[in-house]
């Protein structure tokens, strides 16, 4: 048994941290700042430090509010977990700060004393002990359904079981066949989810959807892609995401007409869409994206390429983001959002010819894992997009940049959902073959080097899970943006490791294709990449915005 008072031990922990953590992000923005703004060339010098700044913050939010859920009601087994993760963050938080205050030249008395606390070695023998993880693991295999049972009310608890239930009837059994044959996602599994509504997920019921008026919905849609991403993420989970940046993007800057026009057709994904915004020479720089759009008469001719446009070829619209203003120096606000229309495409190219001679062709981009949906390389070549697909029209010309990051939270909400049902499937596969398989005359669930893995692989699911819906019910209440990117961070790198040492597991079959849990694994890798590459969204938004949070504080 744990310790009654381990929760109080690690919650006093948890705080002195958030206070070195907070004097370390002080610090940094002292060093970055000229004039009392931020600097981009010192920035750019302390990326390492910025780095682990951004980390340690997202590491610390997600032991903090896990161990906030912990009350009468949390199951047995997320008590254990939730304390496990906790224990094992302020070994990573602490590790990370000694090295931020190394590099800065920081008093670092309060860290020594907090290595050497007694109360975090008494933790450490009694929460991450070989018996108390091993412990753990085996009530787990008793007891599956009580891991990561994150409290919610009746109707989303409805709406997870129907999807739950649709994801393995459905999804699951044509999931491998997809992944190994490379195939495109069939129309028979696209017409099932149009009929449950997820396309319409983000839009307002006055529009066709299923959202409300008055609020956003961002748990609802967390409950559904983290259902259907266990089943598969590139066959179903992530087919919702980008109606719902095209969607924000129109409900912020489109012209009434045009969300008359589009909106209630996203919402029963007729046509289905897809976002171009990387470019060839610009990954996640998109300040500095050069395709351009050129006016002729009653609109413009689109020039240039896009590469890694998620499902380009069977969307019958793309949400361009092109420089309508030739002069650079202006960086995103030469940008604007330009629907692109053209008929769905069921194979891995496609090569469509305007009648006034502008052309769109599209080639798959072949790929490790993630297939199902299919990123494209893209190359356009006077393209003719009328004026009315402008969104905003004349008054959107220079907004695309802001208009596209309204749909990038939400974005990053559901790929935090994805990254936990990849997990939760993962970490399953991984429990049950322990049970089944034997290993010089024992199940692999005996022991205690499996057990540790299985023990730790969901206590970070655990966590990962508790954080998404925490921040979830943030986002609901207009709040939690910046909390929205330190869970994408963080959920996604966990289903790395997650899916990394269920694979481990596994041992020989788990890097078979015929198993699950080998393209649970390639499928994962993807999560850390798009939706805000793992570095840019560490360096250039958390890291910017603590900063910056940091500078308001001291002016105040």
């Amino acid at each position: 048994m744990l310790p009654i008072t381990a929760a109080d031990d690690v919650q006093g922990l948890l705080l002195q941290l958030r206070g070195l953590l907070e004097q370390a992000i002080s610090a940094l923005a002292s060093r970055c700042t000229k004039g009392r703004q931020l600097d981009a060339e010192l920035l750019d010098l302390m990326q390492v430090p910025t780095f682990e700044l951004a980390w340690a913050s997202a590491e610390l939010l997600a032991a903090e509010r896990s161990l906030q859920a912990i009350d009468a009601g949390t199951s047995s087994v997320d008590r254990r977990l939730i304390l496990v993760f906790a224990v094992e963050a302020i070994t990573l938080v602490h590790s990370r700060l000694e090295a931020i205050y190394a590099e800065l030249d920081l008093a670092d008395g309060t860290l020594h004393a907090i290595a050497a606390d007694q109360k975090l070695r008494a933790l450490r023998r009694s929460v991450l002990s070989s018996t108390a993880l091993h412990d753990s693991a085996r009530l787990m295999v008793e007891r599956p359904e009580q891991i990561g049972q994150v409290a919610m009310g009746d109707e989303l608890s409805m709406i997870e079981d129907q999807f739950r239930r649709f994801a393995a009837d459905t999804v699951a059994p044509l999931a491998e066949h997809i992944h190994r044959e490379d195939l495109i996602i069939p129309d028979s599994l696209l017409a099932a989810l149009r009929d449950m509504g997820v396309f319409g997920l983000s839009i307002p019921e006055r529009y066709g959807g299923s959202a409300p008026d008055d609020q956003e919905d961002p748990l609802t849609m967390i409950v559904v892609t983290e259902a259907l991403s266990q089943a598969s993420l590139a066959a179903a989970g992530s087919l919702i995401t980008r109606p719902e940046i095209l969607s924000r993007a129109l409900l912020s800057g489109g012209t009434e007409s045009q969300k008359q026009h589009w909106l209630a057709r996203l919402a029963v994904g007729d046509p289905l869409c897809a976002i171009a915004i990387t470019e060839p020479d610009y990954g996640s720089d998109v300040a500095g994206l050069t395709l351009r759009g050129t006016p002729c008469e009653g609109g413009w001719r689109l020039n240039g390429a896009k590469t890694w446009c998620t499902f380009a070829g069977k969307a019958g619209v793309l949400m361009v983001v092109t420089r309508t203003n030739p002069d650079k120096s202006l960086g995103h606000r030469g940008l604007s959002l330009l629907l692109a229309e053209k008929p769905s495409y069921d194979g891995h190219e496609f090569d469509f010819r305007q009648p006034g001679g502008g052309s769109l062709t599209g080639r798959a981009i072949p790929t490790i894992g993630y297939r199902g949906m299919h990123s494209f390389d893209l190359s356009f070549e006077d393209f003719f997009v009328p004026d009315g697909n402008v969104i905003g029209e004349a008054q959107g010309l220079g907004k695309g940049f802001y208009h596209t990051m309204a749909g990038m939270t939400g974005g990053r909400m559901q790929t935090a959902g994805r990254a936990s049902g990849v997990m939760r499937a993962a970490l399953l596969a991984g429990l049950r073959y322990a049970t089944e398989r034997k290993v010089f005359g024992s199940p692999l669930l005996d022991y205690p080097l499996t057990g540790a893995k299985l023990t730790k692989m969901a206590a970070r699911y655990v966590a990962s899970r508790y954080l998404t819906y925490s921040v979830g019910r943030m986002l609901a209440q207009g709040e939690g943006r910046m909390e929205a990117s330190l869970v994408k961070l963080f959920a996604c790198r966990s289903a790395e490791l997650v899916t990394r040492e269920s694979l481990q597991i596994h041992g020989g079959m788990g890097y078979a294709e015929e198993v699950a849990v080998s393209r649970y694994f390639v499928d994962a890798r993807v999560l850390s990449i798009f939706e805000g590459a793992e570095e840019t969204l560490a360096l250039k938004v958390i890291g910017r915005s603590l900063l910056e949070a940091a500078l308001k504080a001291e002016a105040a």
